[in-house]
């Protein structure tokens, strides 16, 4: 850790010894599990009293992160959008992160509104409840009507939230560089996932970014028969208070436990999933958290999309590489779909391409004998992830949530109607994309882009050679040699001039009898000593040799 962490440790030592202490409880906890006697599992316990040992360690790692609070329950949430990193079931356990908190009490939210606001709640609202019909790690949210007579909802920060995820996330910066240390944590890049995951986490602190994306929504899907979006009122809202239309009916999770004789539950499915569909492969802006529970089904049978704070954007690029892998997984292409996750992703510099290669064929011998219309595509998503995790290769942020946002769509269009099948949604989609991919529009955008590339490069060229010229001739051109693992093998040739400087030594001072040893005039003390040490040098220089590889032969595993 670097010296200037030690100031940030000092000044949230209180905090460092809480999460310090709660993960070392667990790490004891899991050690009593596998040495200790069987009735020494019951010893240490969580809040909610359940036996730490007895549980595997991904879900003793959900149950330390739900014991360190909102910001670790949060960060929880975001590692189960990266299977790519984490794992396939370590993020399936980390999804079931609970994020409810304790709600805020009535004065400090009337406060808070009424500050944002600049007005008394009375001048606002005709009514405003003052419990909360639903309390989060971030905010709550509280049942209102406007003056008008709008029924709306008004989402509330927590009080004092911004400064306690301060805290945390100093924190776990000063945690990514000590992992950072530690070799079995670098491949999963822990200062890259903290990064990641404090852009991810203001962003979701920002009510006006929720509001915008509620106005892109609305806008995209205008006119639209299906689907409806709660109207925003920005007038009401500011960055820690969002007032938004009331959207009545119940939830997708309810409805999936007792449905209604009034629903059809398989055309909830398709609704859903083509709304959801058509933000990916049509508008490139989609609801990143399809959850059961973000998805309403209103009285008409319409659905109601909640909670937006979550979306992912796709550019042209990824757009096209998406529909790449779709086409190489539904065309079986091996070789292709490797070379795909390839250039997608960011691989390791010691990959082994053949054995990944092997593994891709295998995986794709085994999915292509599905039929379509029960293809598992969450099931062959989960695996590909797996993959790409074992390699060490690292998708951009915005493939893995869309993995993410494609396994979760599935599984809640399971959960309402069990026969669906999202692959066979998708086909007409896929095919879209391609004739959109091959029209002249865009052909010809992509040429336009590619000219004006090229003339930026010829501008460039002559005048960076000119300025190499200029300073070759000025004597100031320099080319600097970075030997990357020459140091080792300098350290031993040093070594080795060193111990066969001392053997030869030696080897001179016990032929000329220097110092001899008493009742032995013929052999030399210092020659006998030195020569001792010689041996002893060569035999940890071949040793260090030997470990590392035979001589000029690398060592094979």
């Amino acid at each position: 850790m670097r010296i200037s962490s030690i100031p940030q440790i000092y000044r949230h030592l209180n905090r460092w010894y809480e999460i310090v202490a709660v993960l070392i409880k667990y790490e004891l906890a899991a050690w009593i599990g596998r040495l200790g006697p069987d009735f020494a599992k019951d010893i240490l316990k969580t809040p909610s009293k359940t036996a730490i040992a007895r549980h595997r360690w991904e879900t003793r790692l959900r149950m330390a992160l739900s014991e360190l609070g909102p910001t670790f329950i949060k960060l929880g949430q975001i590692l189960s959008t990266r299977p790519d990193l984490v794992g396939v079931t370590l993020a399936e356990e980390l999804q079931s992160l609970q994020a409810d908190a304790p709600a805020d009490p009535s004065t400090a939210v009337r406060k808070l509104v009424e500050a944002e606001l600049g007005r008394k709640i009375e001048e606002v609202f005709d009514a405003f409840e003052d419990a909360a019909m639903a309390s989060a790690s971030i905010g709550q949210v509280h049942r209102a009507v406007l003056k008008t007579g709008e029924k709306v909802v008004v989402k509330v920060l927590h009080a004092d939230i911004e400064r306690k995820f301060s805290v945390d996330l100093d924190i776990l910066a000063g945690l990514a560089q000590l992992a950072e240390m530690i070799p079995e944590f670098q491949p999963y890049r822990p200062r890259t996932l903290v990064g990641e995951f404090q852009r991810a986490l203001r962003r979701e602190l920002d009510f006006a970014r929720e509001l915008r994306n509620l106005q892109q929504f609305i806008h995209d899907f205008r006119g639209s028969p299906i689907v409806r979006f709660p109207q925003p009122y920005p007038e009401l809202s500011t960055r820690r208070v969002l007032t938004m239309e009331l959207l009545e009916g119940r939830s997708l999770l309810d409805l999936s436990h007792s449905p209604g004789a009034d629903y059809d539950l398989d055309e909830i499915a398709r609704r859903g999933a083509t709304v959801c569909l058509e933000m990916i492969f049509s508008n490139g802006f989609y609801h990143a958290d399809p959850h059961p529970s973000n998805i309403l089904v209103m009285p008409d049978g319409v659905i109601g999309m909640l909670d937006c704070g979550m979306v992912g954007r796709l550019d042209e690029q990824l757009q096209d590489d998406f529909c790449e892998l779709l086409l190489a997984l539904g065309e079986t292409d091996a070789e292709y779909l490797t070379t795909l996750i390839l250039r997608i992703g960011k691989s390791p510099g010691n990959l082994d391409r053949a054995s990944l290669s092997l593994d891709v064929t295998d995986f794709l011998a085994h999915y292509a004998s599905q039929p379509i219309e029960h293809f598992d595509l969450s099931g062959a998503l989960k695996e590909m992830t797996e993959i790409i995790r074992r390699y060490h290769i690292m998708l951009p942020a915005r493939i893995a949530m869309l993995l993410k946002a494609l396994i979760t769509l599935e599984g809640t269009a399971q959960l309402a109607s069990p026969r669906f099948s999202l692959v066979e949604m998708m086909r007409p989609y896929r095919k879209k994309m391609l004739w959109r991919r091959m029209s002249p529009k865009r052909r010809l955008k992509k040429f336009r882009r590619f000219i004006a590339e090229m003339e930026h490069l010829i501008e460039y060229i002559p005048r960076g050679v000119i300025e190499i010229f200029e300073q070759v001739q000025s004597g100031k051109f320099d080319v600097h040699l970075d030997h990357r693992g020459l140091e080792p093998s300098v350290n031993r040739l040093v070594y080795g001039l060193v111990t066969s400087s001392m053997l030869l030594s030696s080897a001179l001072l016990l032929c000329f009898k220097v110092l001899p040893i008493p009742y032995f005039p013929d052999i030399s003390s210092v020659g006998l000593i030195g020569g001792t040490i010689g041996l002893a040098m060569g035999y940890r220089l071949h040793r260090a040799i030997n470990k590392s590889g035979h001589l000029g032969r690398p060592k094979r595993d």
